[in-house]
């Protein structure tokens, strides 16, 4: 370490051995994904934790592992649940000041637990959805739009707030032709929604999802089925809206019945539609932004909740974007 290096020694409270494990995780790697992250050293005896490195950032990395400790007590401590305490811990750290966090968290009760916005952005975009018939989550991958959308049509599910949950999405990815993948629409379309269903099922569990497929409380329509349907009583997702016509847009949005909370995200960075082709996603920004009772959501880089690396990487593009 520099000379410039600083050290913090402290014990965790109480001594718990099967909790220690948790939080230093199989042959220390959580310890050591600490380190790599924040550039610190880690040296622990028992609950003795010794932290040694930059000021800064040894003082996130004791405010990480004494959060983690914590944690250790309800749950079990993933590389992912670690990334996330290290981002709301200190984003100054990525060159991203940190957000204010909102008094009034909003929590979505799930099967597998509670699911929180992290940061204001998400948490606003949560109350959003609770509040606004029409939703836009607008932003780069890995900002939980569609997750956090998922988890709001679950919880409307199982509050009976809703009858059933529609996932839909357009069927343009990356220049290719549905036709020559195998099966009839709705299973030549089930890849592209692959992020929606891992979302349910790590909400509601394989068996539960696949009975609710059967049985149609969870439909999925691919957007060129939704013509001349009229959907009261739903949650609709409708995912990779960037890739969507403007007249395709218009006609989603006038499908919403009584009832029905909609939320279309997007990233209007990453348009798989032909190059004469406007995106319905950007022209809607343009008509409904005042329209009463519809809510838009921006996500940047920092709401990426992703591996590290994806936050760099979309950062590095938009400022590539931004000089050219």
């Amino acid at each position: 370490m520099e000379k410039s290096s600083v050290s913090n020694s402290f014990r965790l409270e109480p001594l718990d051995n099967n909790r220690l494990v948790n939080l230093c995780g199989e042959v220390d790697r959580h310890i050591r994904q600490i380190e790599q992250r924040l550039n610190v050293e880690i040296a622990n005896h028992s609950n003795h934790f010794k932290i040694t490195g930059k000021k800064c950032s040894v003082t996130t990395a004791t405010e990480v592992i004494k959060n983690l400790f914590s944690a250790t007590n309800e749950e079990q401590i993933t590389p992912e649940k670690i990334h996330l305490i290290m981002q709301d811990a200190n984003l100054e750290l990525l060159n991203i000041a940190p957000e204010k966090t909102s008094d009034n968290e909003v929590a979505i009760k799930t099967k597998r637990g509670l699911i929180k916005g992290r940061g204001e952005n998400q948490q606003h975009y949560l109350k959003k959805i609770q509040n606004h018939d029409i939703n836009f989550g607008i932003g780069p991958a890995g900002t939980g739009k569609t997750y956090l959308a998922v988890a709001c049509a679950v919880e409307a599910l199982q509050t009976e707030k809703v009858r059933r949950i529609i996932l839909v999405r357009p069927a343009v990815e990356a220049g290719e032709k549905l036709g020559f993948l195998p099966g009839d629409m709705a299973q030549k379309i089930d890849p592209y929604l692959r992020p929606l269903y891992d979302a349910l099922y790590e909400m509601l569990g394989f068996e539960r999802v696949d009975k609710m497929i059967e049985r149609k409380i969870i439909e999925v329509a691919p957007l060129a089925f939704m013509r001349g349907r009229t959907l009261n009583d739903s949650f609709i997702i409708l995912d990779e809206a960037q890739n969507t016509t403007t007249e395709q847009v218009k006609m989603f949005l006038t499908r919403v019945g009584f009832g029905s909370t909609a939320v279309i995200t997007g990233d209007i960075t990453q348009i798989d539609l032909p190059n004469d082709k406007m995106s319905g996603l950007k022209h809607v920004l343009k008509i409904l932004n005042n329209v009463e009772g519809i809510s838009f959501t921006h996500f940047s880089v920092q709401d990426v909740v992703r591996h590290p690396l994806v936050q760099r990487i979309v950062a590095a593009y938009e400022a590539y974007e931004q000089k050219h």
